[in-house]
């Protein structure tokens, strides 16, 4: 069995490790799932461009292994090359070509022709625009322009659309600009890629196959009352989920006055799933701390709509890829990872621990407060409101 030297990986490990990828998990749960170092699936993964190698298998044209035994002791018993072909049912000039390219009659041992054979058979096809010198130009010069491969791709169909010699697809673009060993692209042109990354990432991974920003009736951010955005109320929050090993999450939510923190047990990503955690937890807040919440654009609060009538607390969403909008739930996310390190099965955790380690965080004074803690803050917001 093959292994990677540096790394260590199977032949075996690898293929899961390019299932695991192709379903949407990330490098460190893969390594985990392996019992390997994240910097050796991460090695794995740019080697190949983050495309997996084809699984190779012989051509039912080319002969066997059984076939070139019967080749060797067909020469070793003084068969002609004809009596041999035929025995075999081949035509002559391939037993011919067989023998010839192998040592002749008198050096043909079948074990290392077949494996010669499988050796040479390991020659990668040329792909499109290593064929054809105009289309690399023409892609290599819009990718310059920071064009996406998408946007090349259609370009070259909109505009040559009689001519499909200057068709490429917008993945065989980003393999070729990823998977060096091609020899097509320039390296340099992977800077001029929106995301910077050096490898092409799953299209499951970090959404799980789930459409983003495709919510029914979503009420932009943009559209929040002034009360929520200069944070002198109590009653607003923001909320998101932190995902950890094995595709667990928690939903975390943050009070935009306060600070205050609530984390609440998800058995799962789904909408309903998550909607219906989140309302149990809400609806035990008073009246006055039911106000609005700010998500992101995951279709895990696609139904909103029933969320907002179990709490009464009226939804809004950020636009698309813009993690600041919600500024007071990321750095909360990032003060709850001192007790969620990445990596961690957050399943394991009980709506009784959540609460406990919540109580922590809101126990602790905040620079933001003036060393006031969420806990007093938000009590005191709230007795000056009754």
């Amino acid at each position: 069995m093959t292994r990677h030297s540096r790394h260590d990986i199977t032949d075996d490990q690898e293929a899961e490790l390019w299932h695991r990828w192709h379903t949407g998990e990330t490098i460190s749960s893969i390594g985990i799932a392996l019992g390997k170092a994240r910097t050796s699936v991460s090695y794995i993964l740019s080697r190949h461009g983050g495309f997996p190698q084809p699984v190779r298998t012989r051509s039912p044209r080319a002969l066997t292994l059984a076939e070139r035994e019967e080749i060797s002791r067909g020469l070793s018993a003084g068969h002609t090359m004809r009596e041999i072909a035929r025995a075999l049912h081949r035509a002559p000039s391939t037993i011919s070509r067989e023998i010839t390219r192998n040592g002749g009659q008198h050096h043909y041992r079948a074990t290392r022709a077949d494996e010669r054979a499988w050796e040479r058979s390991h020659r990668p096809k040329l792909c499109r625009l290593a064929q054809n010198g105009k289309l690399r130009h023409l892609v290599a010069n819009k990718l310059a322009l920071d064009w996406s491969p998408e946007q090349v791709s259609g370009w070259l169909k909109r505009t040559y659309p009689d001519d499909e010699a200057l068709h490429v697809s917008h993945e065989t673009i980003y393999k070729s600009i990823f998977v060096q060993a091609r020899g097509v692209l320039k390296k340099e042109l992977q800077k001029h890629l929106r995301t910077q990354r050096t490898f092409r990432q799953s299209r499951l991974s970090s959404t799980r196959g789930q459409r983003r920003g495709q919510i029914v009736d979503a009420v932009s951010i943009r559209e929040r009352p002034a009360e929520v955005e200069d944070r002198a109320v109590p009653g607003h929050w923001e909320g998101d989920l932190i995902a950890g090993f094995a595709n667990s999450y928690i939903a975390t939510l943050a009070e935009r006055h306060s600070r205050f923190t609530m984390l609440v047990k998800v058995s799962g990503k789904d909408t309903n799933t998550v909607v219906t955690a989140l309302s149990k937890e809400v609806r035990k807040l008073p009246d006055q701390l039911r106000k609005s919440l700010t998500w992101d654009r995951g279709v895990e609060l696609a139904d909103h709509k029933t969320f907002t009538l179990a709490t009464n607390v009226k939804v809004y969403f950020c636009d698309p890829r813009s993690p600041w909008q919600r500024g007071t739930n990321e750095n909360t996310n990032r003060l709850l990872r001192q007790y969620f390190p990445k990596g961690t099965d957050l399943s394991v955790y009980s709506q009784v621990q959540l609460n406990k380690i919540a109580r922590l965080l809101n126990q602790r004074p905040r620079k933001v407060l003036g060393y006031e803690t969420p806990a007093d803050k938000l009590r005191t917001s709230v007795a000056s409101i009754s």
